[in-house]
C-alpha cells in the first residue's frame, strides 16, 4: 500500500456531522463535516491517550474525542482541553494529523501523505463532456456502486486491466473458451506519468440484459471495441463500446482497507437508457460483473502479488500486468510504500499515523508517522555505507 495518493475515503452522503470511522491503507481515520459543510479527514487516534475520534461527536468545526473531550478542528490542531480550564494555552504539539479532502462524482477524496499541493499525483478524471460539476452532462447518466470484498486491491486493479480474463469469467463478454480460434494478442500499451492502458477489439455476444441489448440495437455477435488502463495505484477507467454509437465508461477508484481487503466504488458512465428508472437496471448488470470477478479473486493464491514476476508465469496477454508492476516498484522507489509487515507487527502497541504535508513543517509530533519500505535513495544510500 502507498502514501501519496487520492483514496475514495466514502461516499460523499455518508459524511455528516457525525464522525465516522474508516479503515484505509491498515490505519484508522475519522471523517466529519465542519460546520460550513466541508469534509473533513483526521487520522483517528486522539493524542492524549488514545481514544478513538470516531467515537466522540462534533462540536462547531472539531470533533470531541469521547475519553476525556479534547476537540481537534478540521487542520488536526487541539482547540479545547477541558481539564486545564477555561482559556488556557494549548501546547503547540497538541495535534493530529490532517489530510485534505476533495469532492467529486459524488465521492469524498482524502489525499493520504506529506506531498505539497503543487507534487500531489491527480485523481483520476473523468471527462468534462460526461460529468460536470453537478453530475452527468446531457446524453449521459451516472450510477455509483460500492462494494468491499476480501482481496488484495492489486489483484483487483490487475484483473480490471487483464484483457484475458474476460473470456472465461464473464459470459458476456466472449465465449468461455468454446471458439478454437480464440486467442489474445499482447496490447499495444500507451504509458503515461501515472498509469498505463490500452484498447482492443474482441468478439463478444449481444448485451445480455434485453432492454439493454435492444437498445444497442445490436442481436448478433460482433467485433467490440473496448480500453482500459489503471491510473495511480487504485483507480481503473475502462471504456465499453457495444456499437459505434453505445458507450459505457466506468471509473473504479479502489481504497485499500488493509493489505487483504478492499473497499471499490465504481462511477458508470452510459449515454443510452439515460432515464433515472433505467439505473437499477444498469447497476444489476454491474454488481453480477463485479460478483465474478470477486468469485475468482478471493480464491486467488497467494493473496497478496507476489514481489517478484518470476513466482508467476507471463504471456504476452499479461504485458499490462507486468507494466503495473513496474509502476509499483517506481513509487516504492520514491519511498512512498508502506511497511505493512511492521505495522502489523506493532498493531498492539503502537499506533501510527499516515504522515500529513504538516510534519514537513512542524516537529515534535505525538505519534510516530507510518513506517515506510526504503525507497531507491535510501536503499543506494545504505550500499554505499556498507561498501
Amino acid at each position: 500500500m502507498f502514501i501519496n495518493f487520492w483514496y475514495v475515503a466514502g461516499l460523499a452522503s455518508e459524511i455528516t456531522d457525525q464522525p465516522l470511522k474508516r479503515r484505509m491503507l491498515g490505519l484508522d481515520f475519522v471523517l466529519f463535516r465542519d460546520s460550513e459543510g466541508r469534509a473533513r479527514c483526521l487520522s483517528n487516534t486522539c493524542i492524549h491517550r488514545g481514544g478513538s475520534l470516531a467515537g466522540g461527536k462534533v462540536r462547531g468545526d472539531c470533533v470531541q474525542c469521547p475519553y476525556h473531550g479534547w476537540e481537534f478542528d478540521g487542520d488536526g490542531n487541539c482547540r479545547r482541553i477541558p481539564s486545564l480550564g477555561p482559556n488556557p494555552t494549548i501546547p503547540a504539539r497538541a495535534r493530529v494529523d490532517a489530510y485534505p479532502t476533495e469532492e467529486r462524482y459524488g465521492l469524498v477524496f482524502a489525499f493520504l501523505g506529506d506531498l505539497p499541493a503543487a507534487e500531489r499525483p491527480p485523481i483520476l478524471e473523468i471527462p468534462d463532456h460526461e460529468y460536470g460539476p453537478d453530475g452527468p452532462r446531457d446524453g449521459w447518466a451516472a450510477t455509483i456502486q460500492h462494494f468491499e470484498w476480501a482481496f488484495d486491491y492489486k489483484r483487483s486493479m490487475e484483473n480490471g486491466i487483464d484483457p484475458a480474463h474476460n473470456e472465461y469469467v464473464h459470459p458476456t463478454h466472449g465465449f468461455s473458451g468454446e471458439q478454437d480460434d480464440y486467442q489474445m494478442p499482447s496490447p499495444t500499451l500507451e504509458d503515461t506519468d501515472w498509469g498505463t492502458g490500452f484498447w482492443s477489439e474482441r468478439l463478444a455476444p449481444p448485451l445480455a440484459e434485453k432492454k439493454m441489448r435492444e437498445a444497442s440495437g445490436r442481436e448478433e455477435d460482433a467485433v467490440i471495441r473496448a480500453g482500459t488502463g489503471h491510473f495511480g495505484p487504485c483507480s481503473i477507467w475502462t471504456y465499453i463500446h457495444p456499437t459505434p454509437d453505445i458507450q459505457i465508461h466506468q471509473y473504479l477508484f479502489e481504497t485499500p482497507v488493509d493489505e487483504s481487503n478492499t473497499r471499490l466504488y465504481l462511477v458508470n458512465l452510459r449515454n443510452f437508457l439515460t432515464d433515472t428508472k433505467d439505473d437499477e437496471r444498469v447497476m444489476g448488470r454491474n454488481e453480477v460483473v463485479a460478483l465474478q470477478d470477486r468469485d475468482v479473486l478471493v480464491e486467488i493464491q497467494p493473496v497478496q502479488t507476489p514481489d517478484s514476476n518470476n513466482h508467476e508465469f507471463f504471456v504476452g496477454a499479461d504485458t499490462p500486468i507486468a507494466r503495473y508492476r513496474e509502476y509499483l516498484k517506481d513509487w516504492e522507489g520514491r519511498g512512498w510504500r508502506i511497511d505493512s509487515a511492521r505495522v502489523e507487527r506493532d498493531r498492539k502497541r503502537v499506533a501510527y499515523a499516515i504522515p500529513s504535508q504538516a510534519r514537513r513543517e512542524q516537529k515534535g509530533w505525538v505519534l510516530d508517522a507510518v513506517p515506510l519500505r526504503p525507497g531507491a535513495a535510501a536503499t543506494q544510500a545504505g550500499k554505499a555505507a556498507r561498501a
